[in-house]
């Protein structure tokens, strides 16, 4: 009786001890696989946002370089823009802008990169600067160019190449400017996005000098392709120095550039009598702004719905408001 005792005592110390001496080690297996395959994930991670951001280096080395071809291989055949630009259209555009500005240098800085399976949304804000030679009269001017944007692009892993699918402008402004109008300071401001068919205010600053005459126009132009432009209706600048005009948004689903042009008049002594008015500088500020399209499929009910969205046995939508 004592020995069979003995026996479960030993058995039951031997089973403790076996488990004190397997859980650490299931432990820290456990512990290891999770480490592999976290790092197994980063290694994922770091080679996809290193392929993304080649792609995007690259854009701009192609674009600094001129080189259309190179820079029609980092996009897909199926892209398309927020202005619903596709592919043919978008390069069109950069060759038309390589031959206005045959200087023009870009700089792009990338703000963020986020991923999703085989897609990636890229942040970045981007910068051109160019100059421009045109001929006021018998003068041959030169004007500087500077433009700014807020860009998201979204890139397609096909295979195991990375591809510009889309491309959504969030905010753009570019101003030329000629002669005096160079070292004045300028601001025009628009709303960054509208509904459709909705009246905005876009207003004009310019900090002109006291010995000068400003005259401006304010006008919108619908981004469509190819750019059609409207008339400049000049008046002189009030007497704060802003100027502003009242739009009516269109209706035909398509963003919108808002444009002001700058006149810079000066007055010096021509004779005794006579005074001599010459145009001085010349300034031209354009700024996005961007339409959301109608959505023509929401409907409003007014008959009673219960708090779970549902009306006489058919569910509904509901939507709340939702704070940020």
């Amino acid at each position: 009786m004592y020995n069979k005792i003995m026996k479960k005592i030993s058995v039951l110390i031997l089973l403790a001890l076996l488990i004190s001496i397997n859980s650490p080690l299931q432990s820290q297996a456990g512990m290891f696989s999770t480490y592999k395959l976290k790092a197994e994930q980063n290694r994922e991670y770091k080679s996809n946002y290193d392929a993304v951001k080649k792609v995007i280096d690259s854009q701009t080395v192609y674009t600094n370089k001129y080189d259309l071809k190179g820079l029609a291989t980092l996009y897909s055949n199926d892209f398309i823009n927020s202005d619903g630009f596709n592919k043919d259209i978008y390069f069109k555009l950069i060759d038309e802008t390589w031959k206005t500005y045959p200087d023009i240098t870009y700089n792009t800085e990338i703000k963020n990169i986020e991923f999703n399976n085989n897609y990636a949304t890229v942040f970045v804000h981007e910068t051109a600067v160019a100059t421009a030679t045109d001929t006021v009269g018998d003068i041959q001017v030169i004007g500087e160019l500077y433009s700014t944007a807020k860009c998201v692009y979204f890139l397609e892993k096909t295979g195991s190449k990375w591809l510009i699918s889309s491309e959504k402008i969030v905010e753009e402004t570019s101003a030329l400017k000629y002669g005096d109008a160079r070292y004045i300071n300028m601001e025009l401001n628009s709303p960054k996005q509208i509904g459709p068919n909705k009246y905005y205010t876009t207003s004009l600053k310019v900090d002109a000098p006291d010995d000068s005459v400003v005259i401006a126009s304010i006008s919108k132009e619908n981004i469509i392709y190819p750019q059609t432009k409207s008339d400049d209706a000049f008046r002189k600048m009030p007497d704060d120095n802003i100027l502003e005009r009242v739009f009516l948004s269109n209706k035909n689903n398509v963003n919108e550039y808002t444009v002001a042009s700058v006149g810079i008049t000066r007055a010096e002594p021509y004779n005794e009598n006579q005074v001599k008015v010459y145009m001085g500088g010349l300034a031209f500020i354009m700024t996005r702004v961007n339409v959301i399209p109608e959505n023509k499929y929401i409907k409003f009910d007014d008959d009673n719905t219960n708090s779970e969205g549902k009306k006489d046995g058919k569910e509904t939508i509901c939507y709340k408001r939702t704070v940020r």
